[in-house]
């Protein structure tokens, strides 16, 4: 490739060389039978007729995409790179296609280009391909929401490729460390789904280029201008020369408008000089560059008055394309034949970084000396040639064109396509809003997700700390606490923070729900009427100066019905708990409770013996743990309950062996 890039022939798979072009695409096609290439002269020169092959095969698959396709700077291209002296910044071993396309400010080109290398790997399966700008992966970037965590800028190198129509990323567990070239197209070309991306991440770059070719061809305007003779003889032959033009005028300087103040190609005739009307096609950034811009007519070009704002309009676009012609074909042909340029910059500069010119002052006779050699090594390079056939390709394409006979007859009534509506030019603060919030939803999907994973991992830790430092009693006091905080009649509630006070109980409306739920409401009450009537053995025990009318105090008969209501309750739950099992479920005590013997009847005697005395604690842990080894490590009330008292049981290690 020509260009800045040959002049430091580093890799560019580091994405690390500063000398890359900006707003620029390069891309490098691998097809497998290059992969085992031995580097004699007759492997090269089957590999080099099969590249030309593979070369006219992709021309042929592209060509239906971009035959009418105006490009921002450069087109698609491809060239042949199978020398091991290349300076190719794709890979100097493994012979290849290889190409780069300057999109500018038209993002456009490049998802075009995106799009071409995925179609080109679709309909022949058996290449690689690698795509890059001098942001690096600019694919995964697209995908960074999708993509594994251990991929990051270094350990991207050599492991993003397009094949078979999908993205595929070398796997880490393949290759620990960043494979070669040659060992990341060898194991695609062998188990290529092994690499294959992730849905997730394919979703996200079809989404991307979905809607292409169709979506490129909407990025065109055609727009009716008016300009001399010689311009619109040079676009009826050649419109994709608009581009050039479009980026003469856009990137001018002062010594480019003084060629623009003379207009010694375009402008043979002078202000006298007729324009004829034409129709011409551009992207809609070309459009944008030249509608958008302030700029002065020439004193010898030919504007119509202002009063006709039609054709004002036309030829003001007009000869903003006029003068970018210009600038641009003066330009080139002095850059063609003179050292001028950014590869001739490129080339001076790599002789000072190398210390070729001593530290010498520039302006001394020893620094000019060394720069006249180094000029006349330049002239006499292969660079210097292709670079000056390039620069001087447009330059001998015009001067055919103009020495083909032609007159202002040629484009009078024809029938021209009226202006496409640039309301668009005006309305993109929509698109680029819906861009934005779609990004912003993007991002909130993913900052949600990463929170979720780091606030499970933490109570993780936290957990597993807590259990270790505290041990298995810990369990118990926190159940104890958490019951006593957050505990009511209604259950346990989940606190809106951990800090918050003890829960209010009434007590006398649990008791009188309780007896309504056991009927045991109209026992009471006709209790206390024959105790009203009859008396009772409380009743004796009154003072005797006491009057026996007096009323009974509400908190001692609260109290009264309270303790009836438990005794009744308690009888019933032991008579039902004698016909089941349910008392050997529990861990006992060691040591029996020498209260055993001190009821005053022997039915309580028999209770005691019947139920004897538990661990509570005890009990509590080990119904913890059953239950939470039911769950399997899926959720469930125990690690609900666990989670809510900020603790956390480590997964049973054994049992995932």
């Amino acid at each position: 490739m020509a260009g800045v890039a040959e002049a430091e022939p580093t890799s560019a798979f580091s994405h690390l060389n500063s000398r890359l072009p900006e707003d620029t695409v390069f891309y490098a096609i691998f097809p497998d039978f290059s992969i085992h290439n031995n580097g004699n002269e007759e492997d090269d020169e089957l590999s080099n007729s099969s590249l030309r092959s593979l070369h006219l095969q992709i021309l042929n698959t592209v060509n239906p995409y971009v035959s009418d396709y105006i490009w921002q700077h450069d087109p698609f291209n491809l060239s042949i790179s199978s020398s091991r002296t290349s300076n190719c910044i794709c890979s100097k071993e493994i012979p290849h296609l290889h190409g780069k396309t300057k999109y500018g400010d038209n993002l456009e080109d490049e998802w075009f280009v995106v799009f071409l290398l995925f179609e080109i790997t679709r309909r022949i399966p058996s290449v690689s391909v690698r795509v890059w700008d001098t942001d690096g992966e600019f694919l995964l970037i697209e995908a960074a929401f999708s993509l594994p965590r251990w991929i990051k800028p270094d350990s991207s190198l050599n492991r993003v490729f397009i094949r078979q129509g999908e993205l595929h990323i070398i796997p880490r567990e393949k290759f620990p460390s960043n494979p070669s070239l040659s060992e990341s197209l060898s194991f695609l070309s062998t188990v290529s789904e092994g690499a294959r991306a992730s849905d997730s991440v394919q979703m996200a770059l079809k989404n991307r280029i979905s809607g292409y070719p169709e979506r490129a061809r909407s990025n065109m305007h055609r727009v009716r201008v008016r300009v001399p003779v010689s311009v619109a003889q040079v676009l009826k032959h050649e419109p994709c020369l608009i581009s050039l033009a479009v980026e003469g005028f856009y990137d001018r300087d002062i010594d480019s408008m003084k060629y623009a103040a003379r207009m010694e190609k375009f402008l043979s005739g002078g202000t006298g000089e007729e324009l004829v009307q034409i129709s011409v096609r551009m992207s809609r950034a070309m459009y944008a560059q030249l509608l958008q811009q302030t700029f002065q007519a020439p004193k010898c070009y030919p504007m119509p008055p202002r009063t006709d704002a039609s054709a004002y309009t036309e030829a003001e676009l007009g000869m903003k394309i006029t003068c970018g012609f210009e600038m641009m074909y003066q330009q080139r042909r002095s850059e063609g034949s003179e050292l001028m340029g950014s590869t001739w910059d490129a080339f001076r500069e790599s002789l000072e970084r190398s210390g070729y010119f001593r530290g010498l002052l520039p302006g001394s006779k020893e620094y000019r000396q060394l720069l006249e050699n180094a000029q006349e090594y330049y002239r006499n390079s292969s660079l210097f040639s292709r670079t000056s056939e390039m620069m001087n390709a447009p330059v001998r394409c015009i001067d055919e064109l103009l020495a083909l006979p032609h007159s202002d007859d040629d484009f009078r009534g024809l029938d021209l396509p009226p202006s496409d509506d640039d309301s668009w030019l005006y309305s993109g603060e929509e698109e680029l809003t819906a861009a934005l919030l779609e990004r912003e939803k993007e991002m909130e999907l993913y900052e949600s997700k990463h929170k979720m994973k780091n606030k499970s991992k933490e109570q993780e830790e936290v957990g597993q700390s807590q259990f270790d430092d505290s041990g298995i009693g810990e369990i118990a006091k926190t159940m104890e606490e958490f019951v006593h905080k957050v505990s009511s009649y209604e259950g346990a509630e989940v606190p809106e923070n951990r800090d918050s006070k003890a829960v209010d109980l009434d007590v006398d409306r649990f008791i009188r729900d309780m007896e309504l739920a056991f009927g045991l409401e109209g026992q009471d009450r006709m209790a206390d009427a024959s105790g009203s009537e009859e008396g009772s053995s409380s009743d004796m025990d009154y003072d005797e100066s006491e009057d026996e009318s007096q009323p009974m105090d509400p908190a001692e008969h609260s109290k009264d019905k309270e303790r009836n209501f438990m005794d009744s309750y308690s009888d019933a739950l032991n008579e039902e708990l004698k016909t089941t099992t349910l008392k050997t479920s529990f861990v006992r005590t060691s040591d029996q409770s020498s209260k055993n013997d001190e009821g005053p009847s022997n039915s309580t005697k028999e209770v005691d013996e019947d139920f004897t005395p538990i661990d509570v604690d005890v009990n509590l842990v080990k119904s913890f743990l059953d239950s939470f080894a039911s769950q399997q490590g899926l959720p469930g009330p125990a690690s609900n309950l666990l989670g809510l008292m900020g603790l956390q049981l480590p997964q049973d290690a054994t049992k995932k062996k």
